[in-house]
């Protein structure tokens, strides 16, 4: 209940000022900030605002003329959240097959499909998600008819019509859990994708009822491998995991590996490739043969060997990727360091999908993509108190909250559900 309240009274501040510094000048005072960069976290520190951006951070900062002022009475400030791998914007309800825009069942590889361009940032999932500090997030689709899923982009959650930010990235939907995609056998995946690239590469293209790619799925492919944009990988066997290595050198490609719960066991080659692994923490029980190795403390073992690690939810990974910080506090709870786990949030996918130029971290000259939290941002307990894009207190409510808002009331005359807020 004071949390609550302590949100509300933020809230208010920061919207007010919205409404006579058009939410883009601000001076949030006396706070503990998280930097996401080598100069790790900074207590009582101010950061200024203007225009957007971040023009400043430091100790007793002057507000100049229109520079509205925040208190941040000692608590915690982060760059906003990557809400890891989703479908926000591109699935409304699961079940619902029209609302659902993230897979397709066609009978080639069409690595021309572009999910993100179905998404909608009135998406209720957009302000659910980022009302609990969740910035951005990347969209991706899901393998339905074929282990190559399409095409995705990282999008930012402000609700506007231009969204994307970074590099689009390729998904490949590999192991055990897509046989029936390839014919029952892992082996064919391999064979698939082999052709599919000599496809994209080949000087002379033919047309046949063997060809896997149709003329702008060859020029898809193609510019990735040219391009040197991300390509996801779903694999979870170390064995999986160190065939996606090789192929991905042979083809010259830029692998990411997306789930990956035995990726401990091939740290090492991890990190030599230079290849990042996209996780969820709680991934820790054998619930398939690809999983037999898996373990809590994966993160932990492969931040200490230098591999580049991200968050993301498995399970039930668009409606609430806004619990993915609950991920990165369990990763801590089992080892892993507690900035490295913040970075997994904030700076690594930044410099992973291409937009560390302008989110990822605070420092001067990065957008003003921030979250203020009530406390520690990794502990389940704590609650984002205001969240800034762009300079702008985005407004801290989502359907949840318009539904508690309006049920919550009590009437001696009416009923609840007739009472408006």
């Amino acid at each position: 209940m004071i949390a609550q309240t302590i949100r509300i009274f933020v809230t208010g501040m920061l919207l007010a000022a919205a409404g006579t510094a058009g939410a883009q000048d601000l001076l949030i005072r006396n706070t503990t900030v998280h930097t996401a960069t080598e100069s790790a976290s900074l207590d009582d520190r101010d950061v200024l605002i203007r225009d957007g951006k971040i023009t400043a951070i430091g100790t007793g900062l002057r507000a100049e003329d229109g520079v509205q002022i925040l208190n941040g009475e000692g608590r915690q400030l982060t760059p906003g959240l990557f809400g890891g791998v989703t479908a926000i914007g591109i699935e409304e309800i699961s079940l619902a097959a029209d609302t659902v825009d993230s897979n397709f069942e066609l009978p080639l590889f069409r690595p021309e499909f572009q999910a993100h361009t179905a998404f909608n940032p009135y998406s209720s999932l957009v302000a659910i998600n980022r009302f609990d500090g969740i910035t951005h997030a990347v969209v991706a689709p899901q393998a339905a008819g074929t282990i190559l899923a399409g095409q995705g982009r990282a999008v930012r959650l402000d609700g506007g019509f231009s969204p994307y930010i970074g590099h689009p990235l390729m998904v490949f939907d590999l192991g055990s859990d897509s046989a029936e995609l390839s014919g029952n056998s892992r082996a064919a995946q391999y064979m698939l994708l082999d052709q599919a690239f000599s496809e994209a590469r080949a000087s002379r293209h033919e047309n046949g009822p063997h060809q896997l790619l149709t003329t702008r799925g060859r020029q898809a492919l193609d510019q990735f491998t040219k391009s040197r944009w991300p390509v996801l990988f779903e694999v979870d066997r170390a064995s999986d995991i160190l065939e996606v290595l090789r192929f991905a050198a042979r083809k010259r490609i830029k692998p990411v590996i997306l789930g990956g719960a035995e990726a401990w066991m091939v740290a090492d080659r991890l990190q030599q490739a230079e290849v990042p692994v996209i996780m969820d923490p709680l991934a820790n029980a054998p619930a398939d043969f690809d999983r037999i190795g898996a373990r809590l403390d994966n993160a932990a073992l492969l931040d200490r060997a230098g591999v580049t690690v991200m968050f993301t939810m498995l399970s039930d990974h668009t409606h609430n990727a806004r619990k993915v910080r609950q991920l990165a506090g369990n990763a801590v709870a089992n080892g892993m360091d507690w900035q490295a786990a913040l970075a997994a949030l904030t700076r690594n996918p930044a410099t992973v999908f291409g937009y560390t130029d302008t989110l990822g971290t605070i420092e001067v000259g990065r957008q003003a993509d921030l979250v203020l939290w009530s406390g520690d941002p990794l502990e389940v307990t704590t609650v984002a108190e205001q969240v800034i894009m762009a300079g702008r207190a985005m407004p801290m409510e989502s359907r949840q909250t318009k539904l508690r808002d309006r049920y919550l009331p009590a009437s001696p005359d009416r009923p609840r559900a007739y009472i408006k807020p």
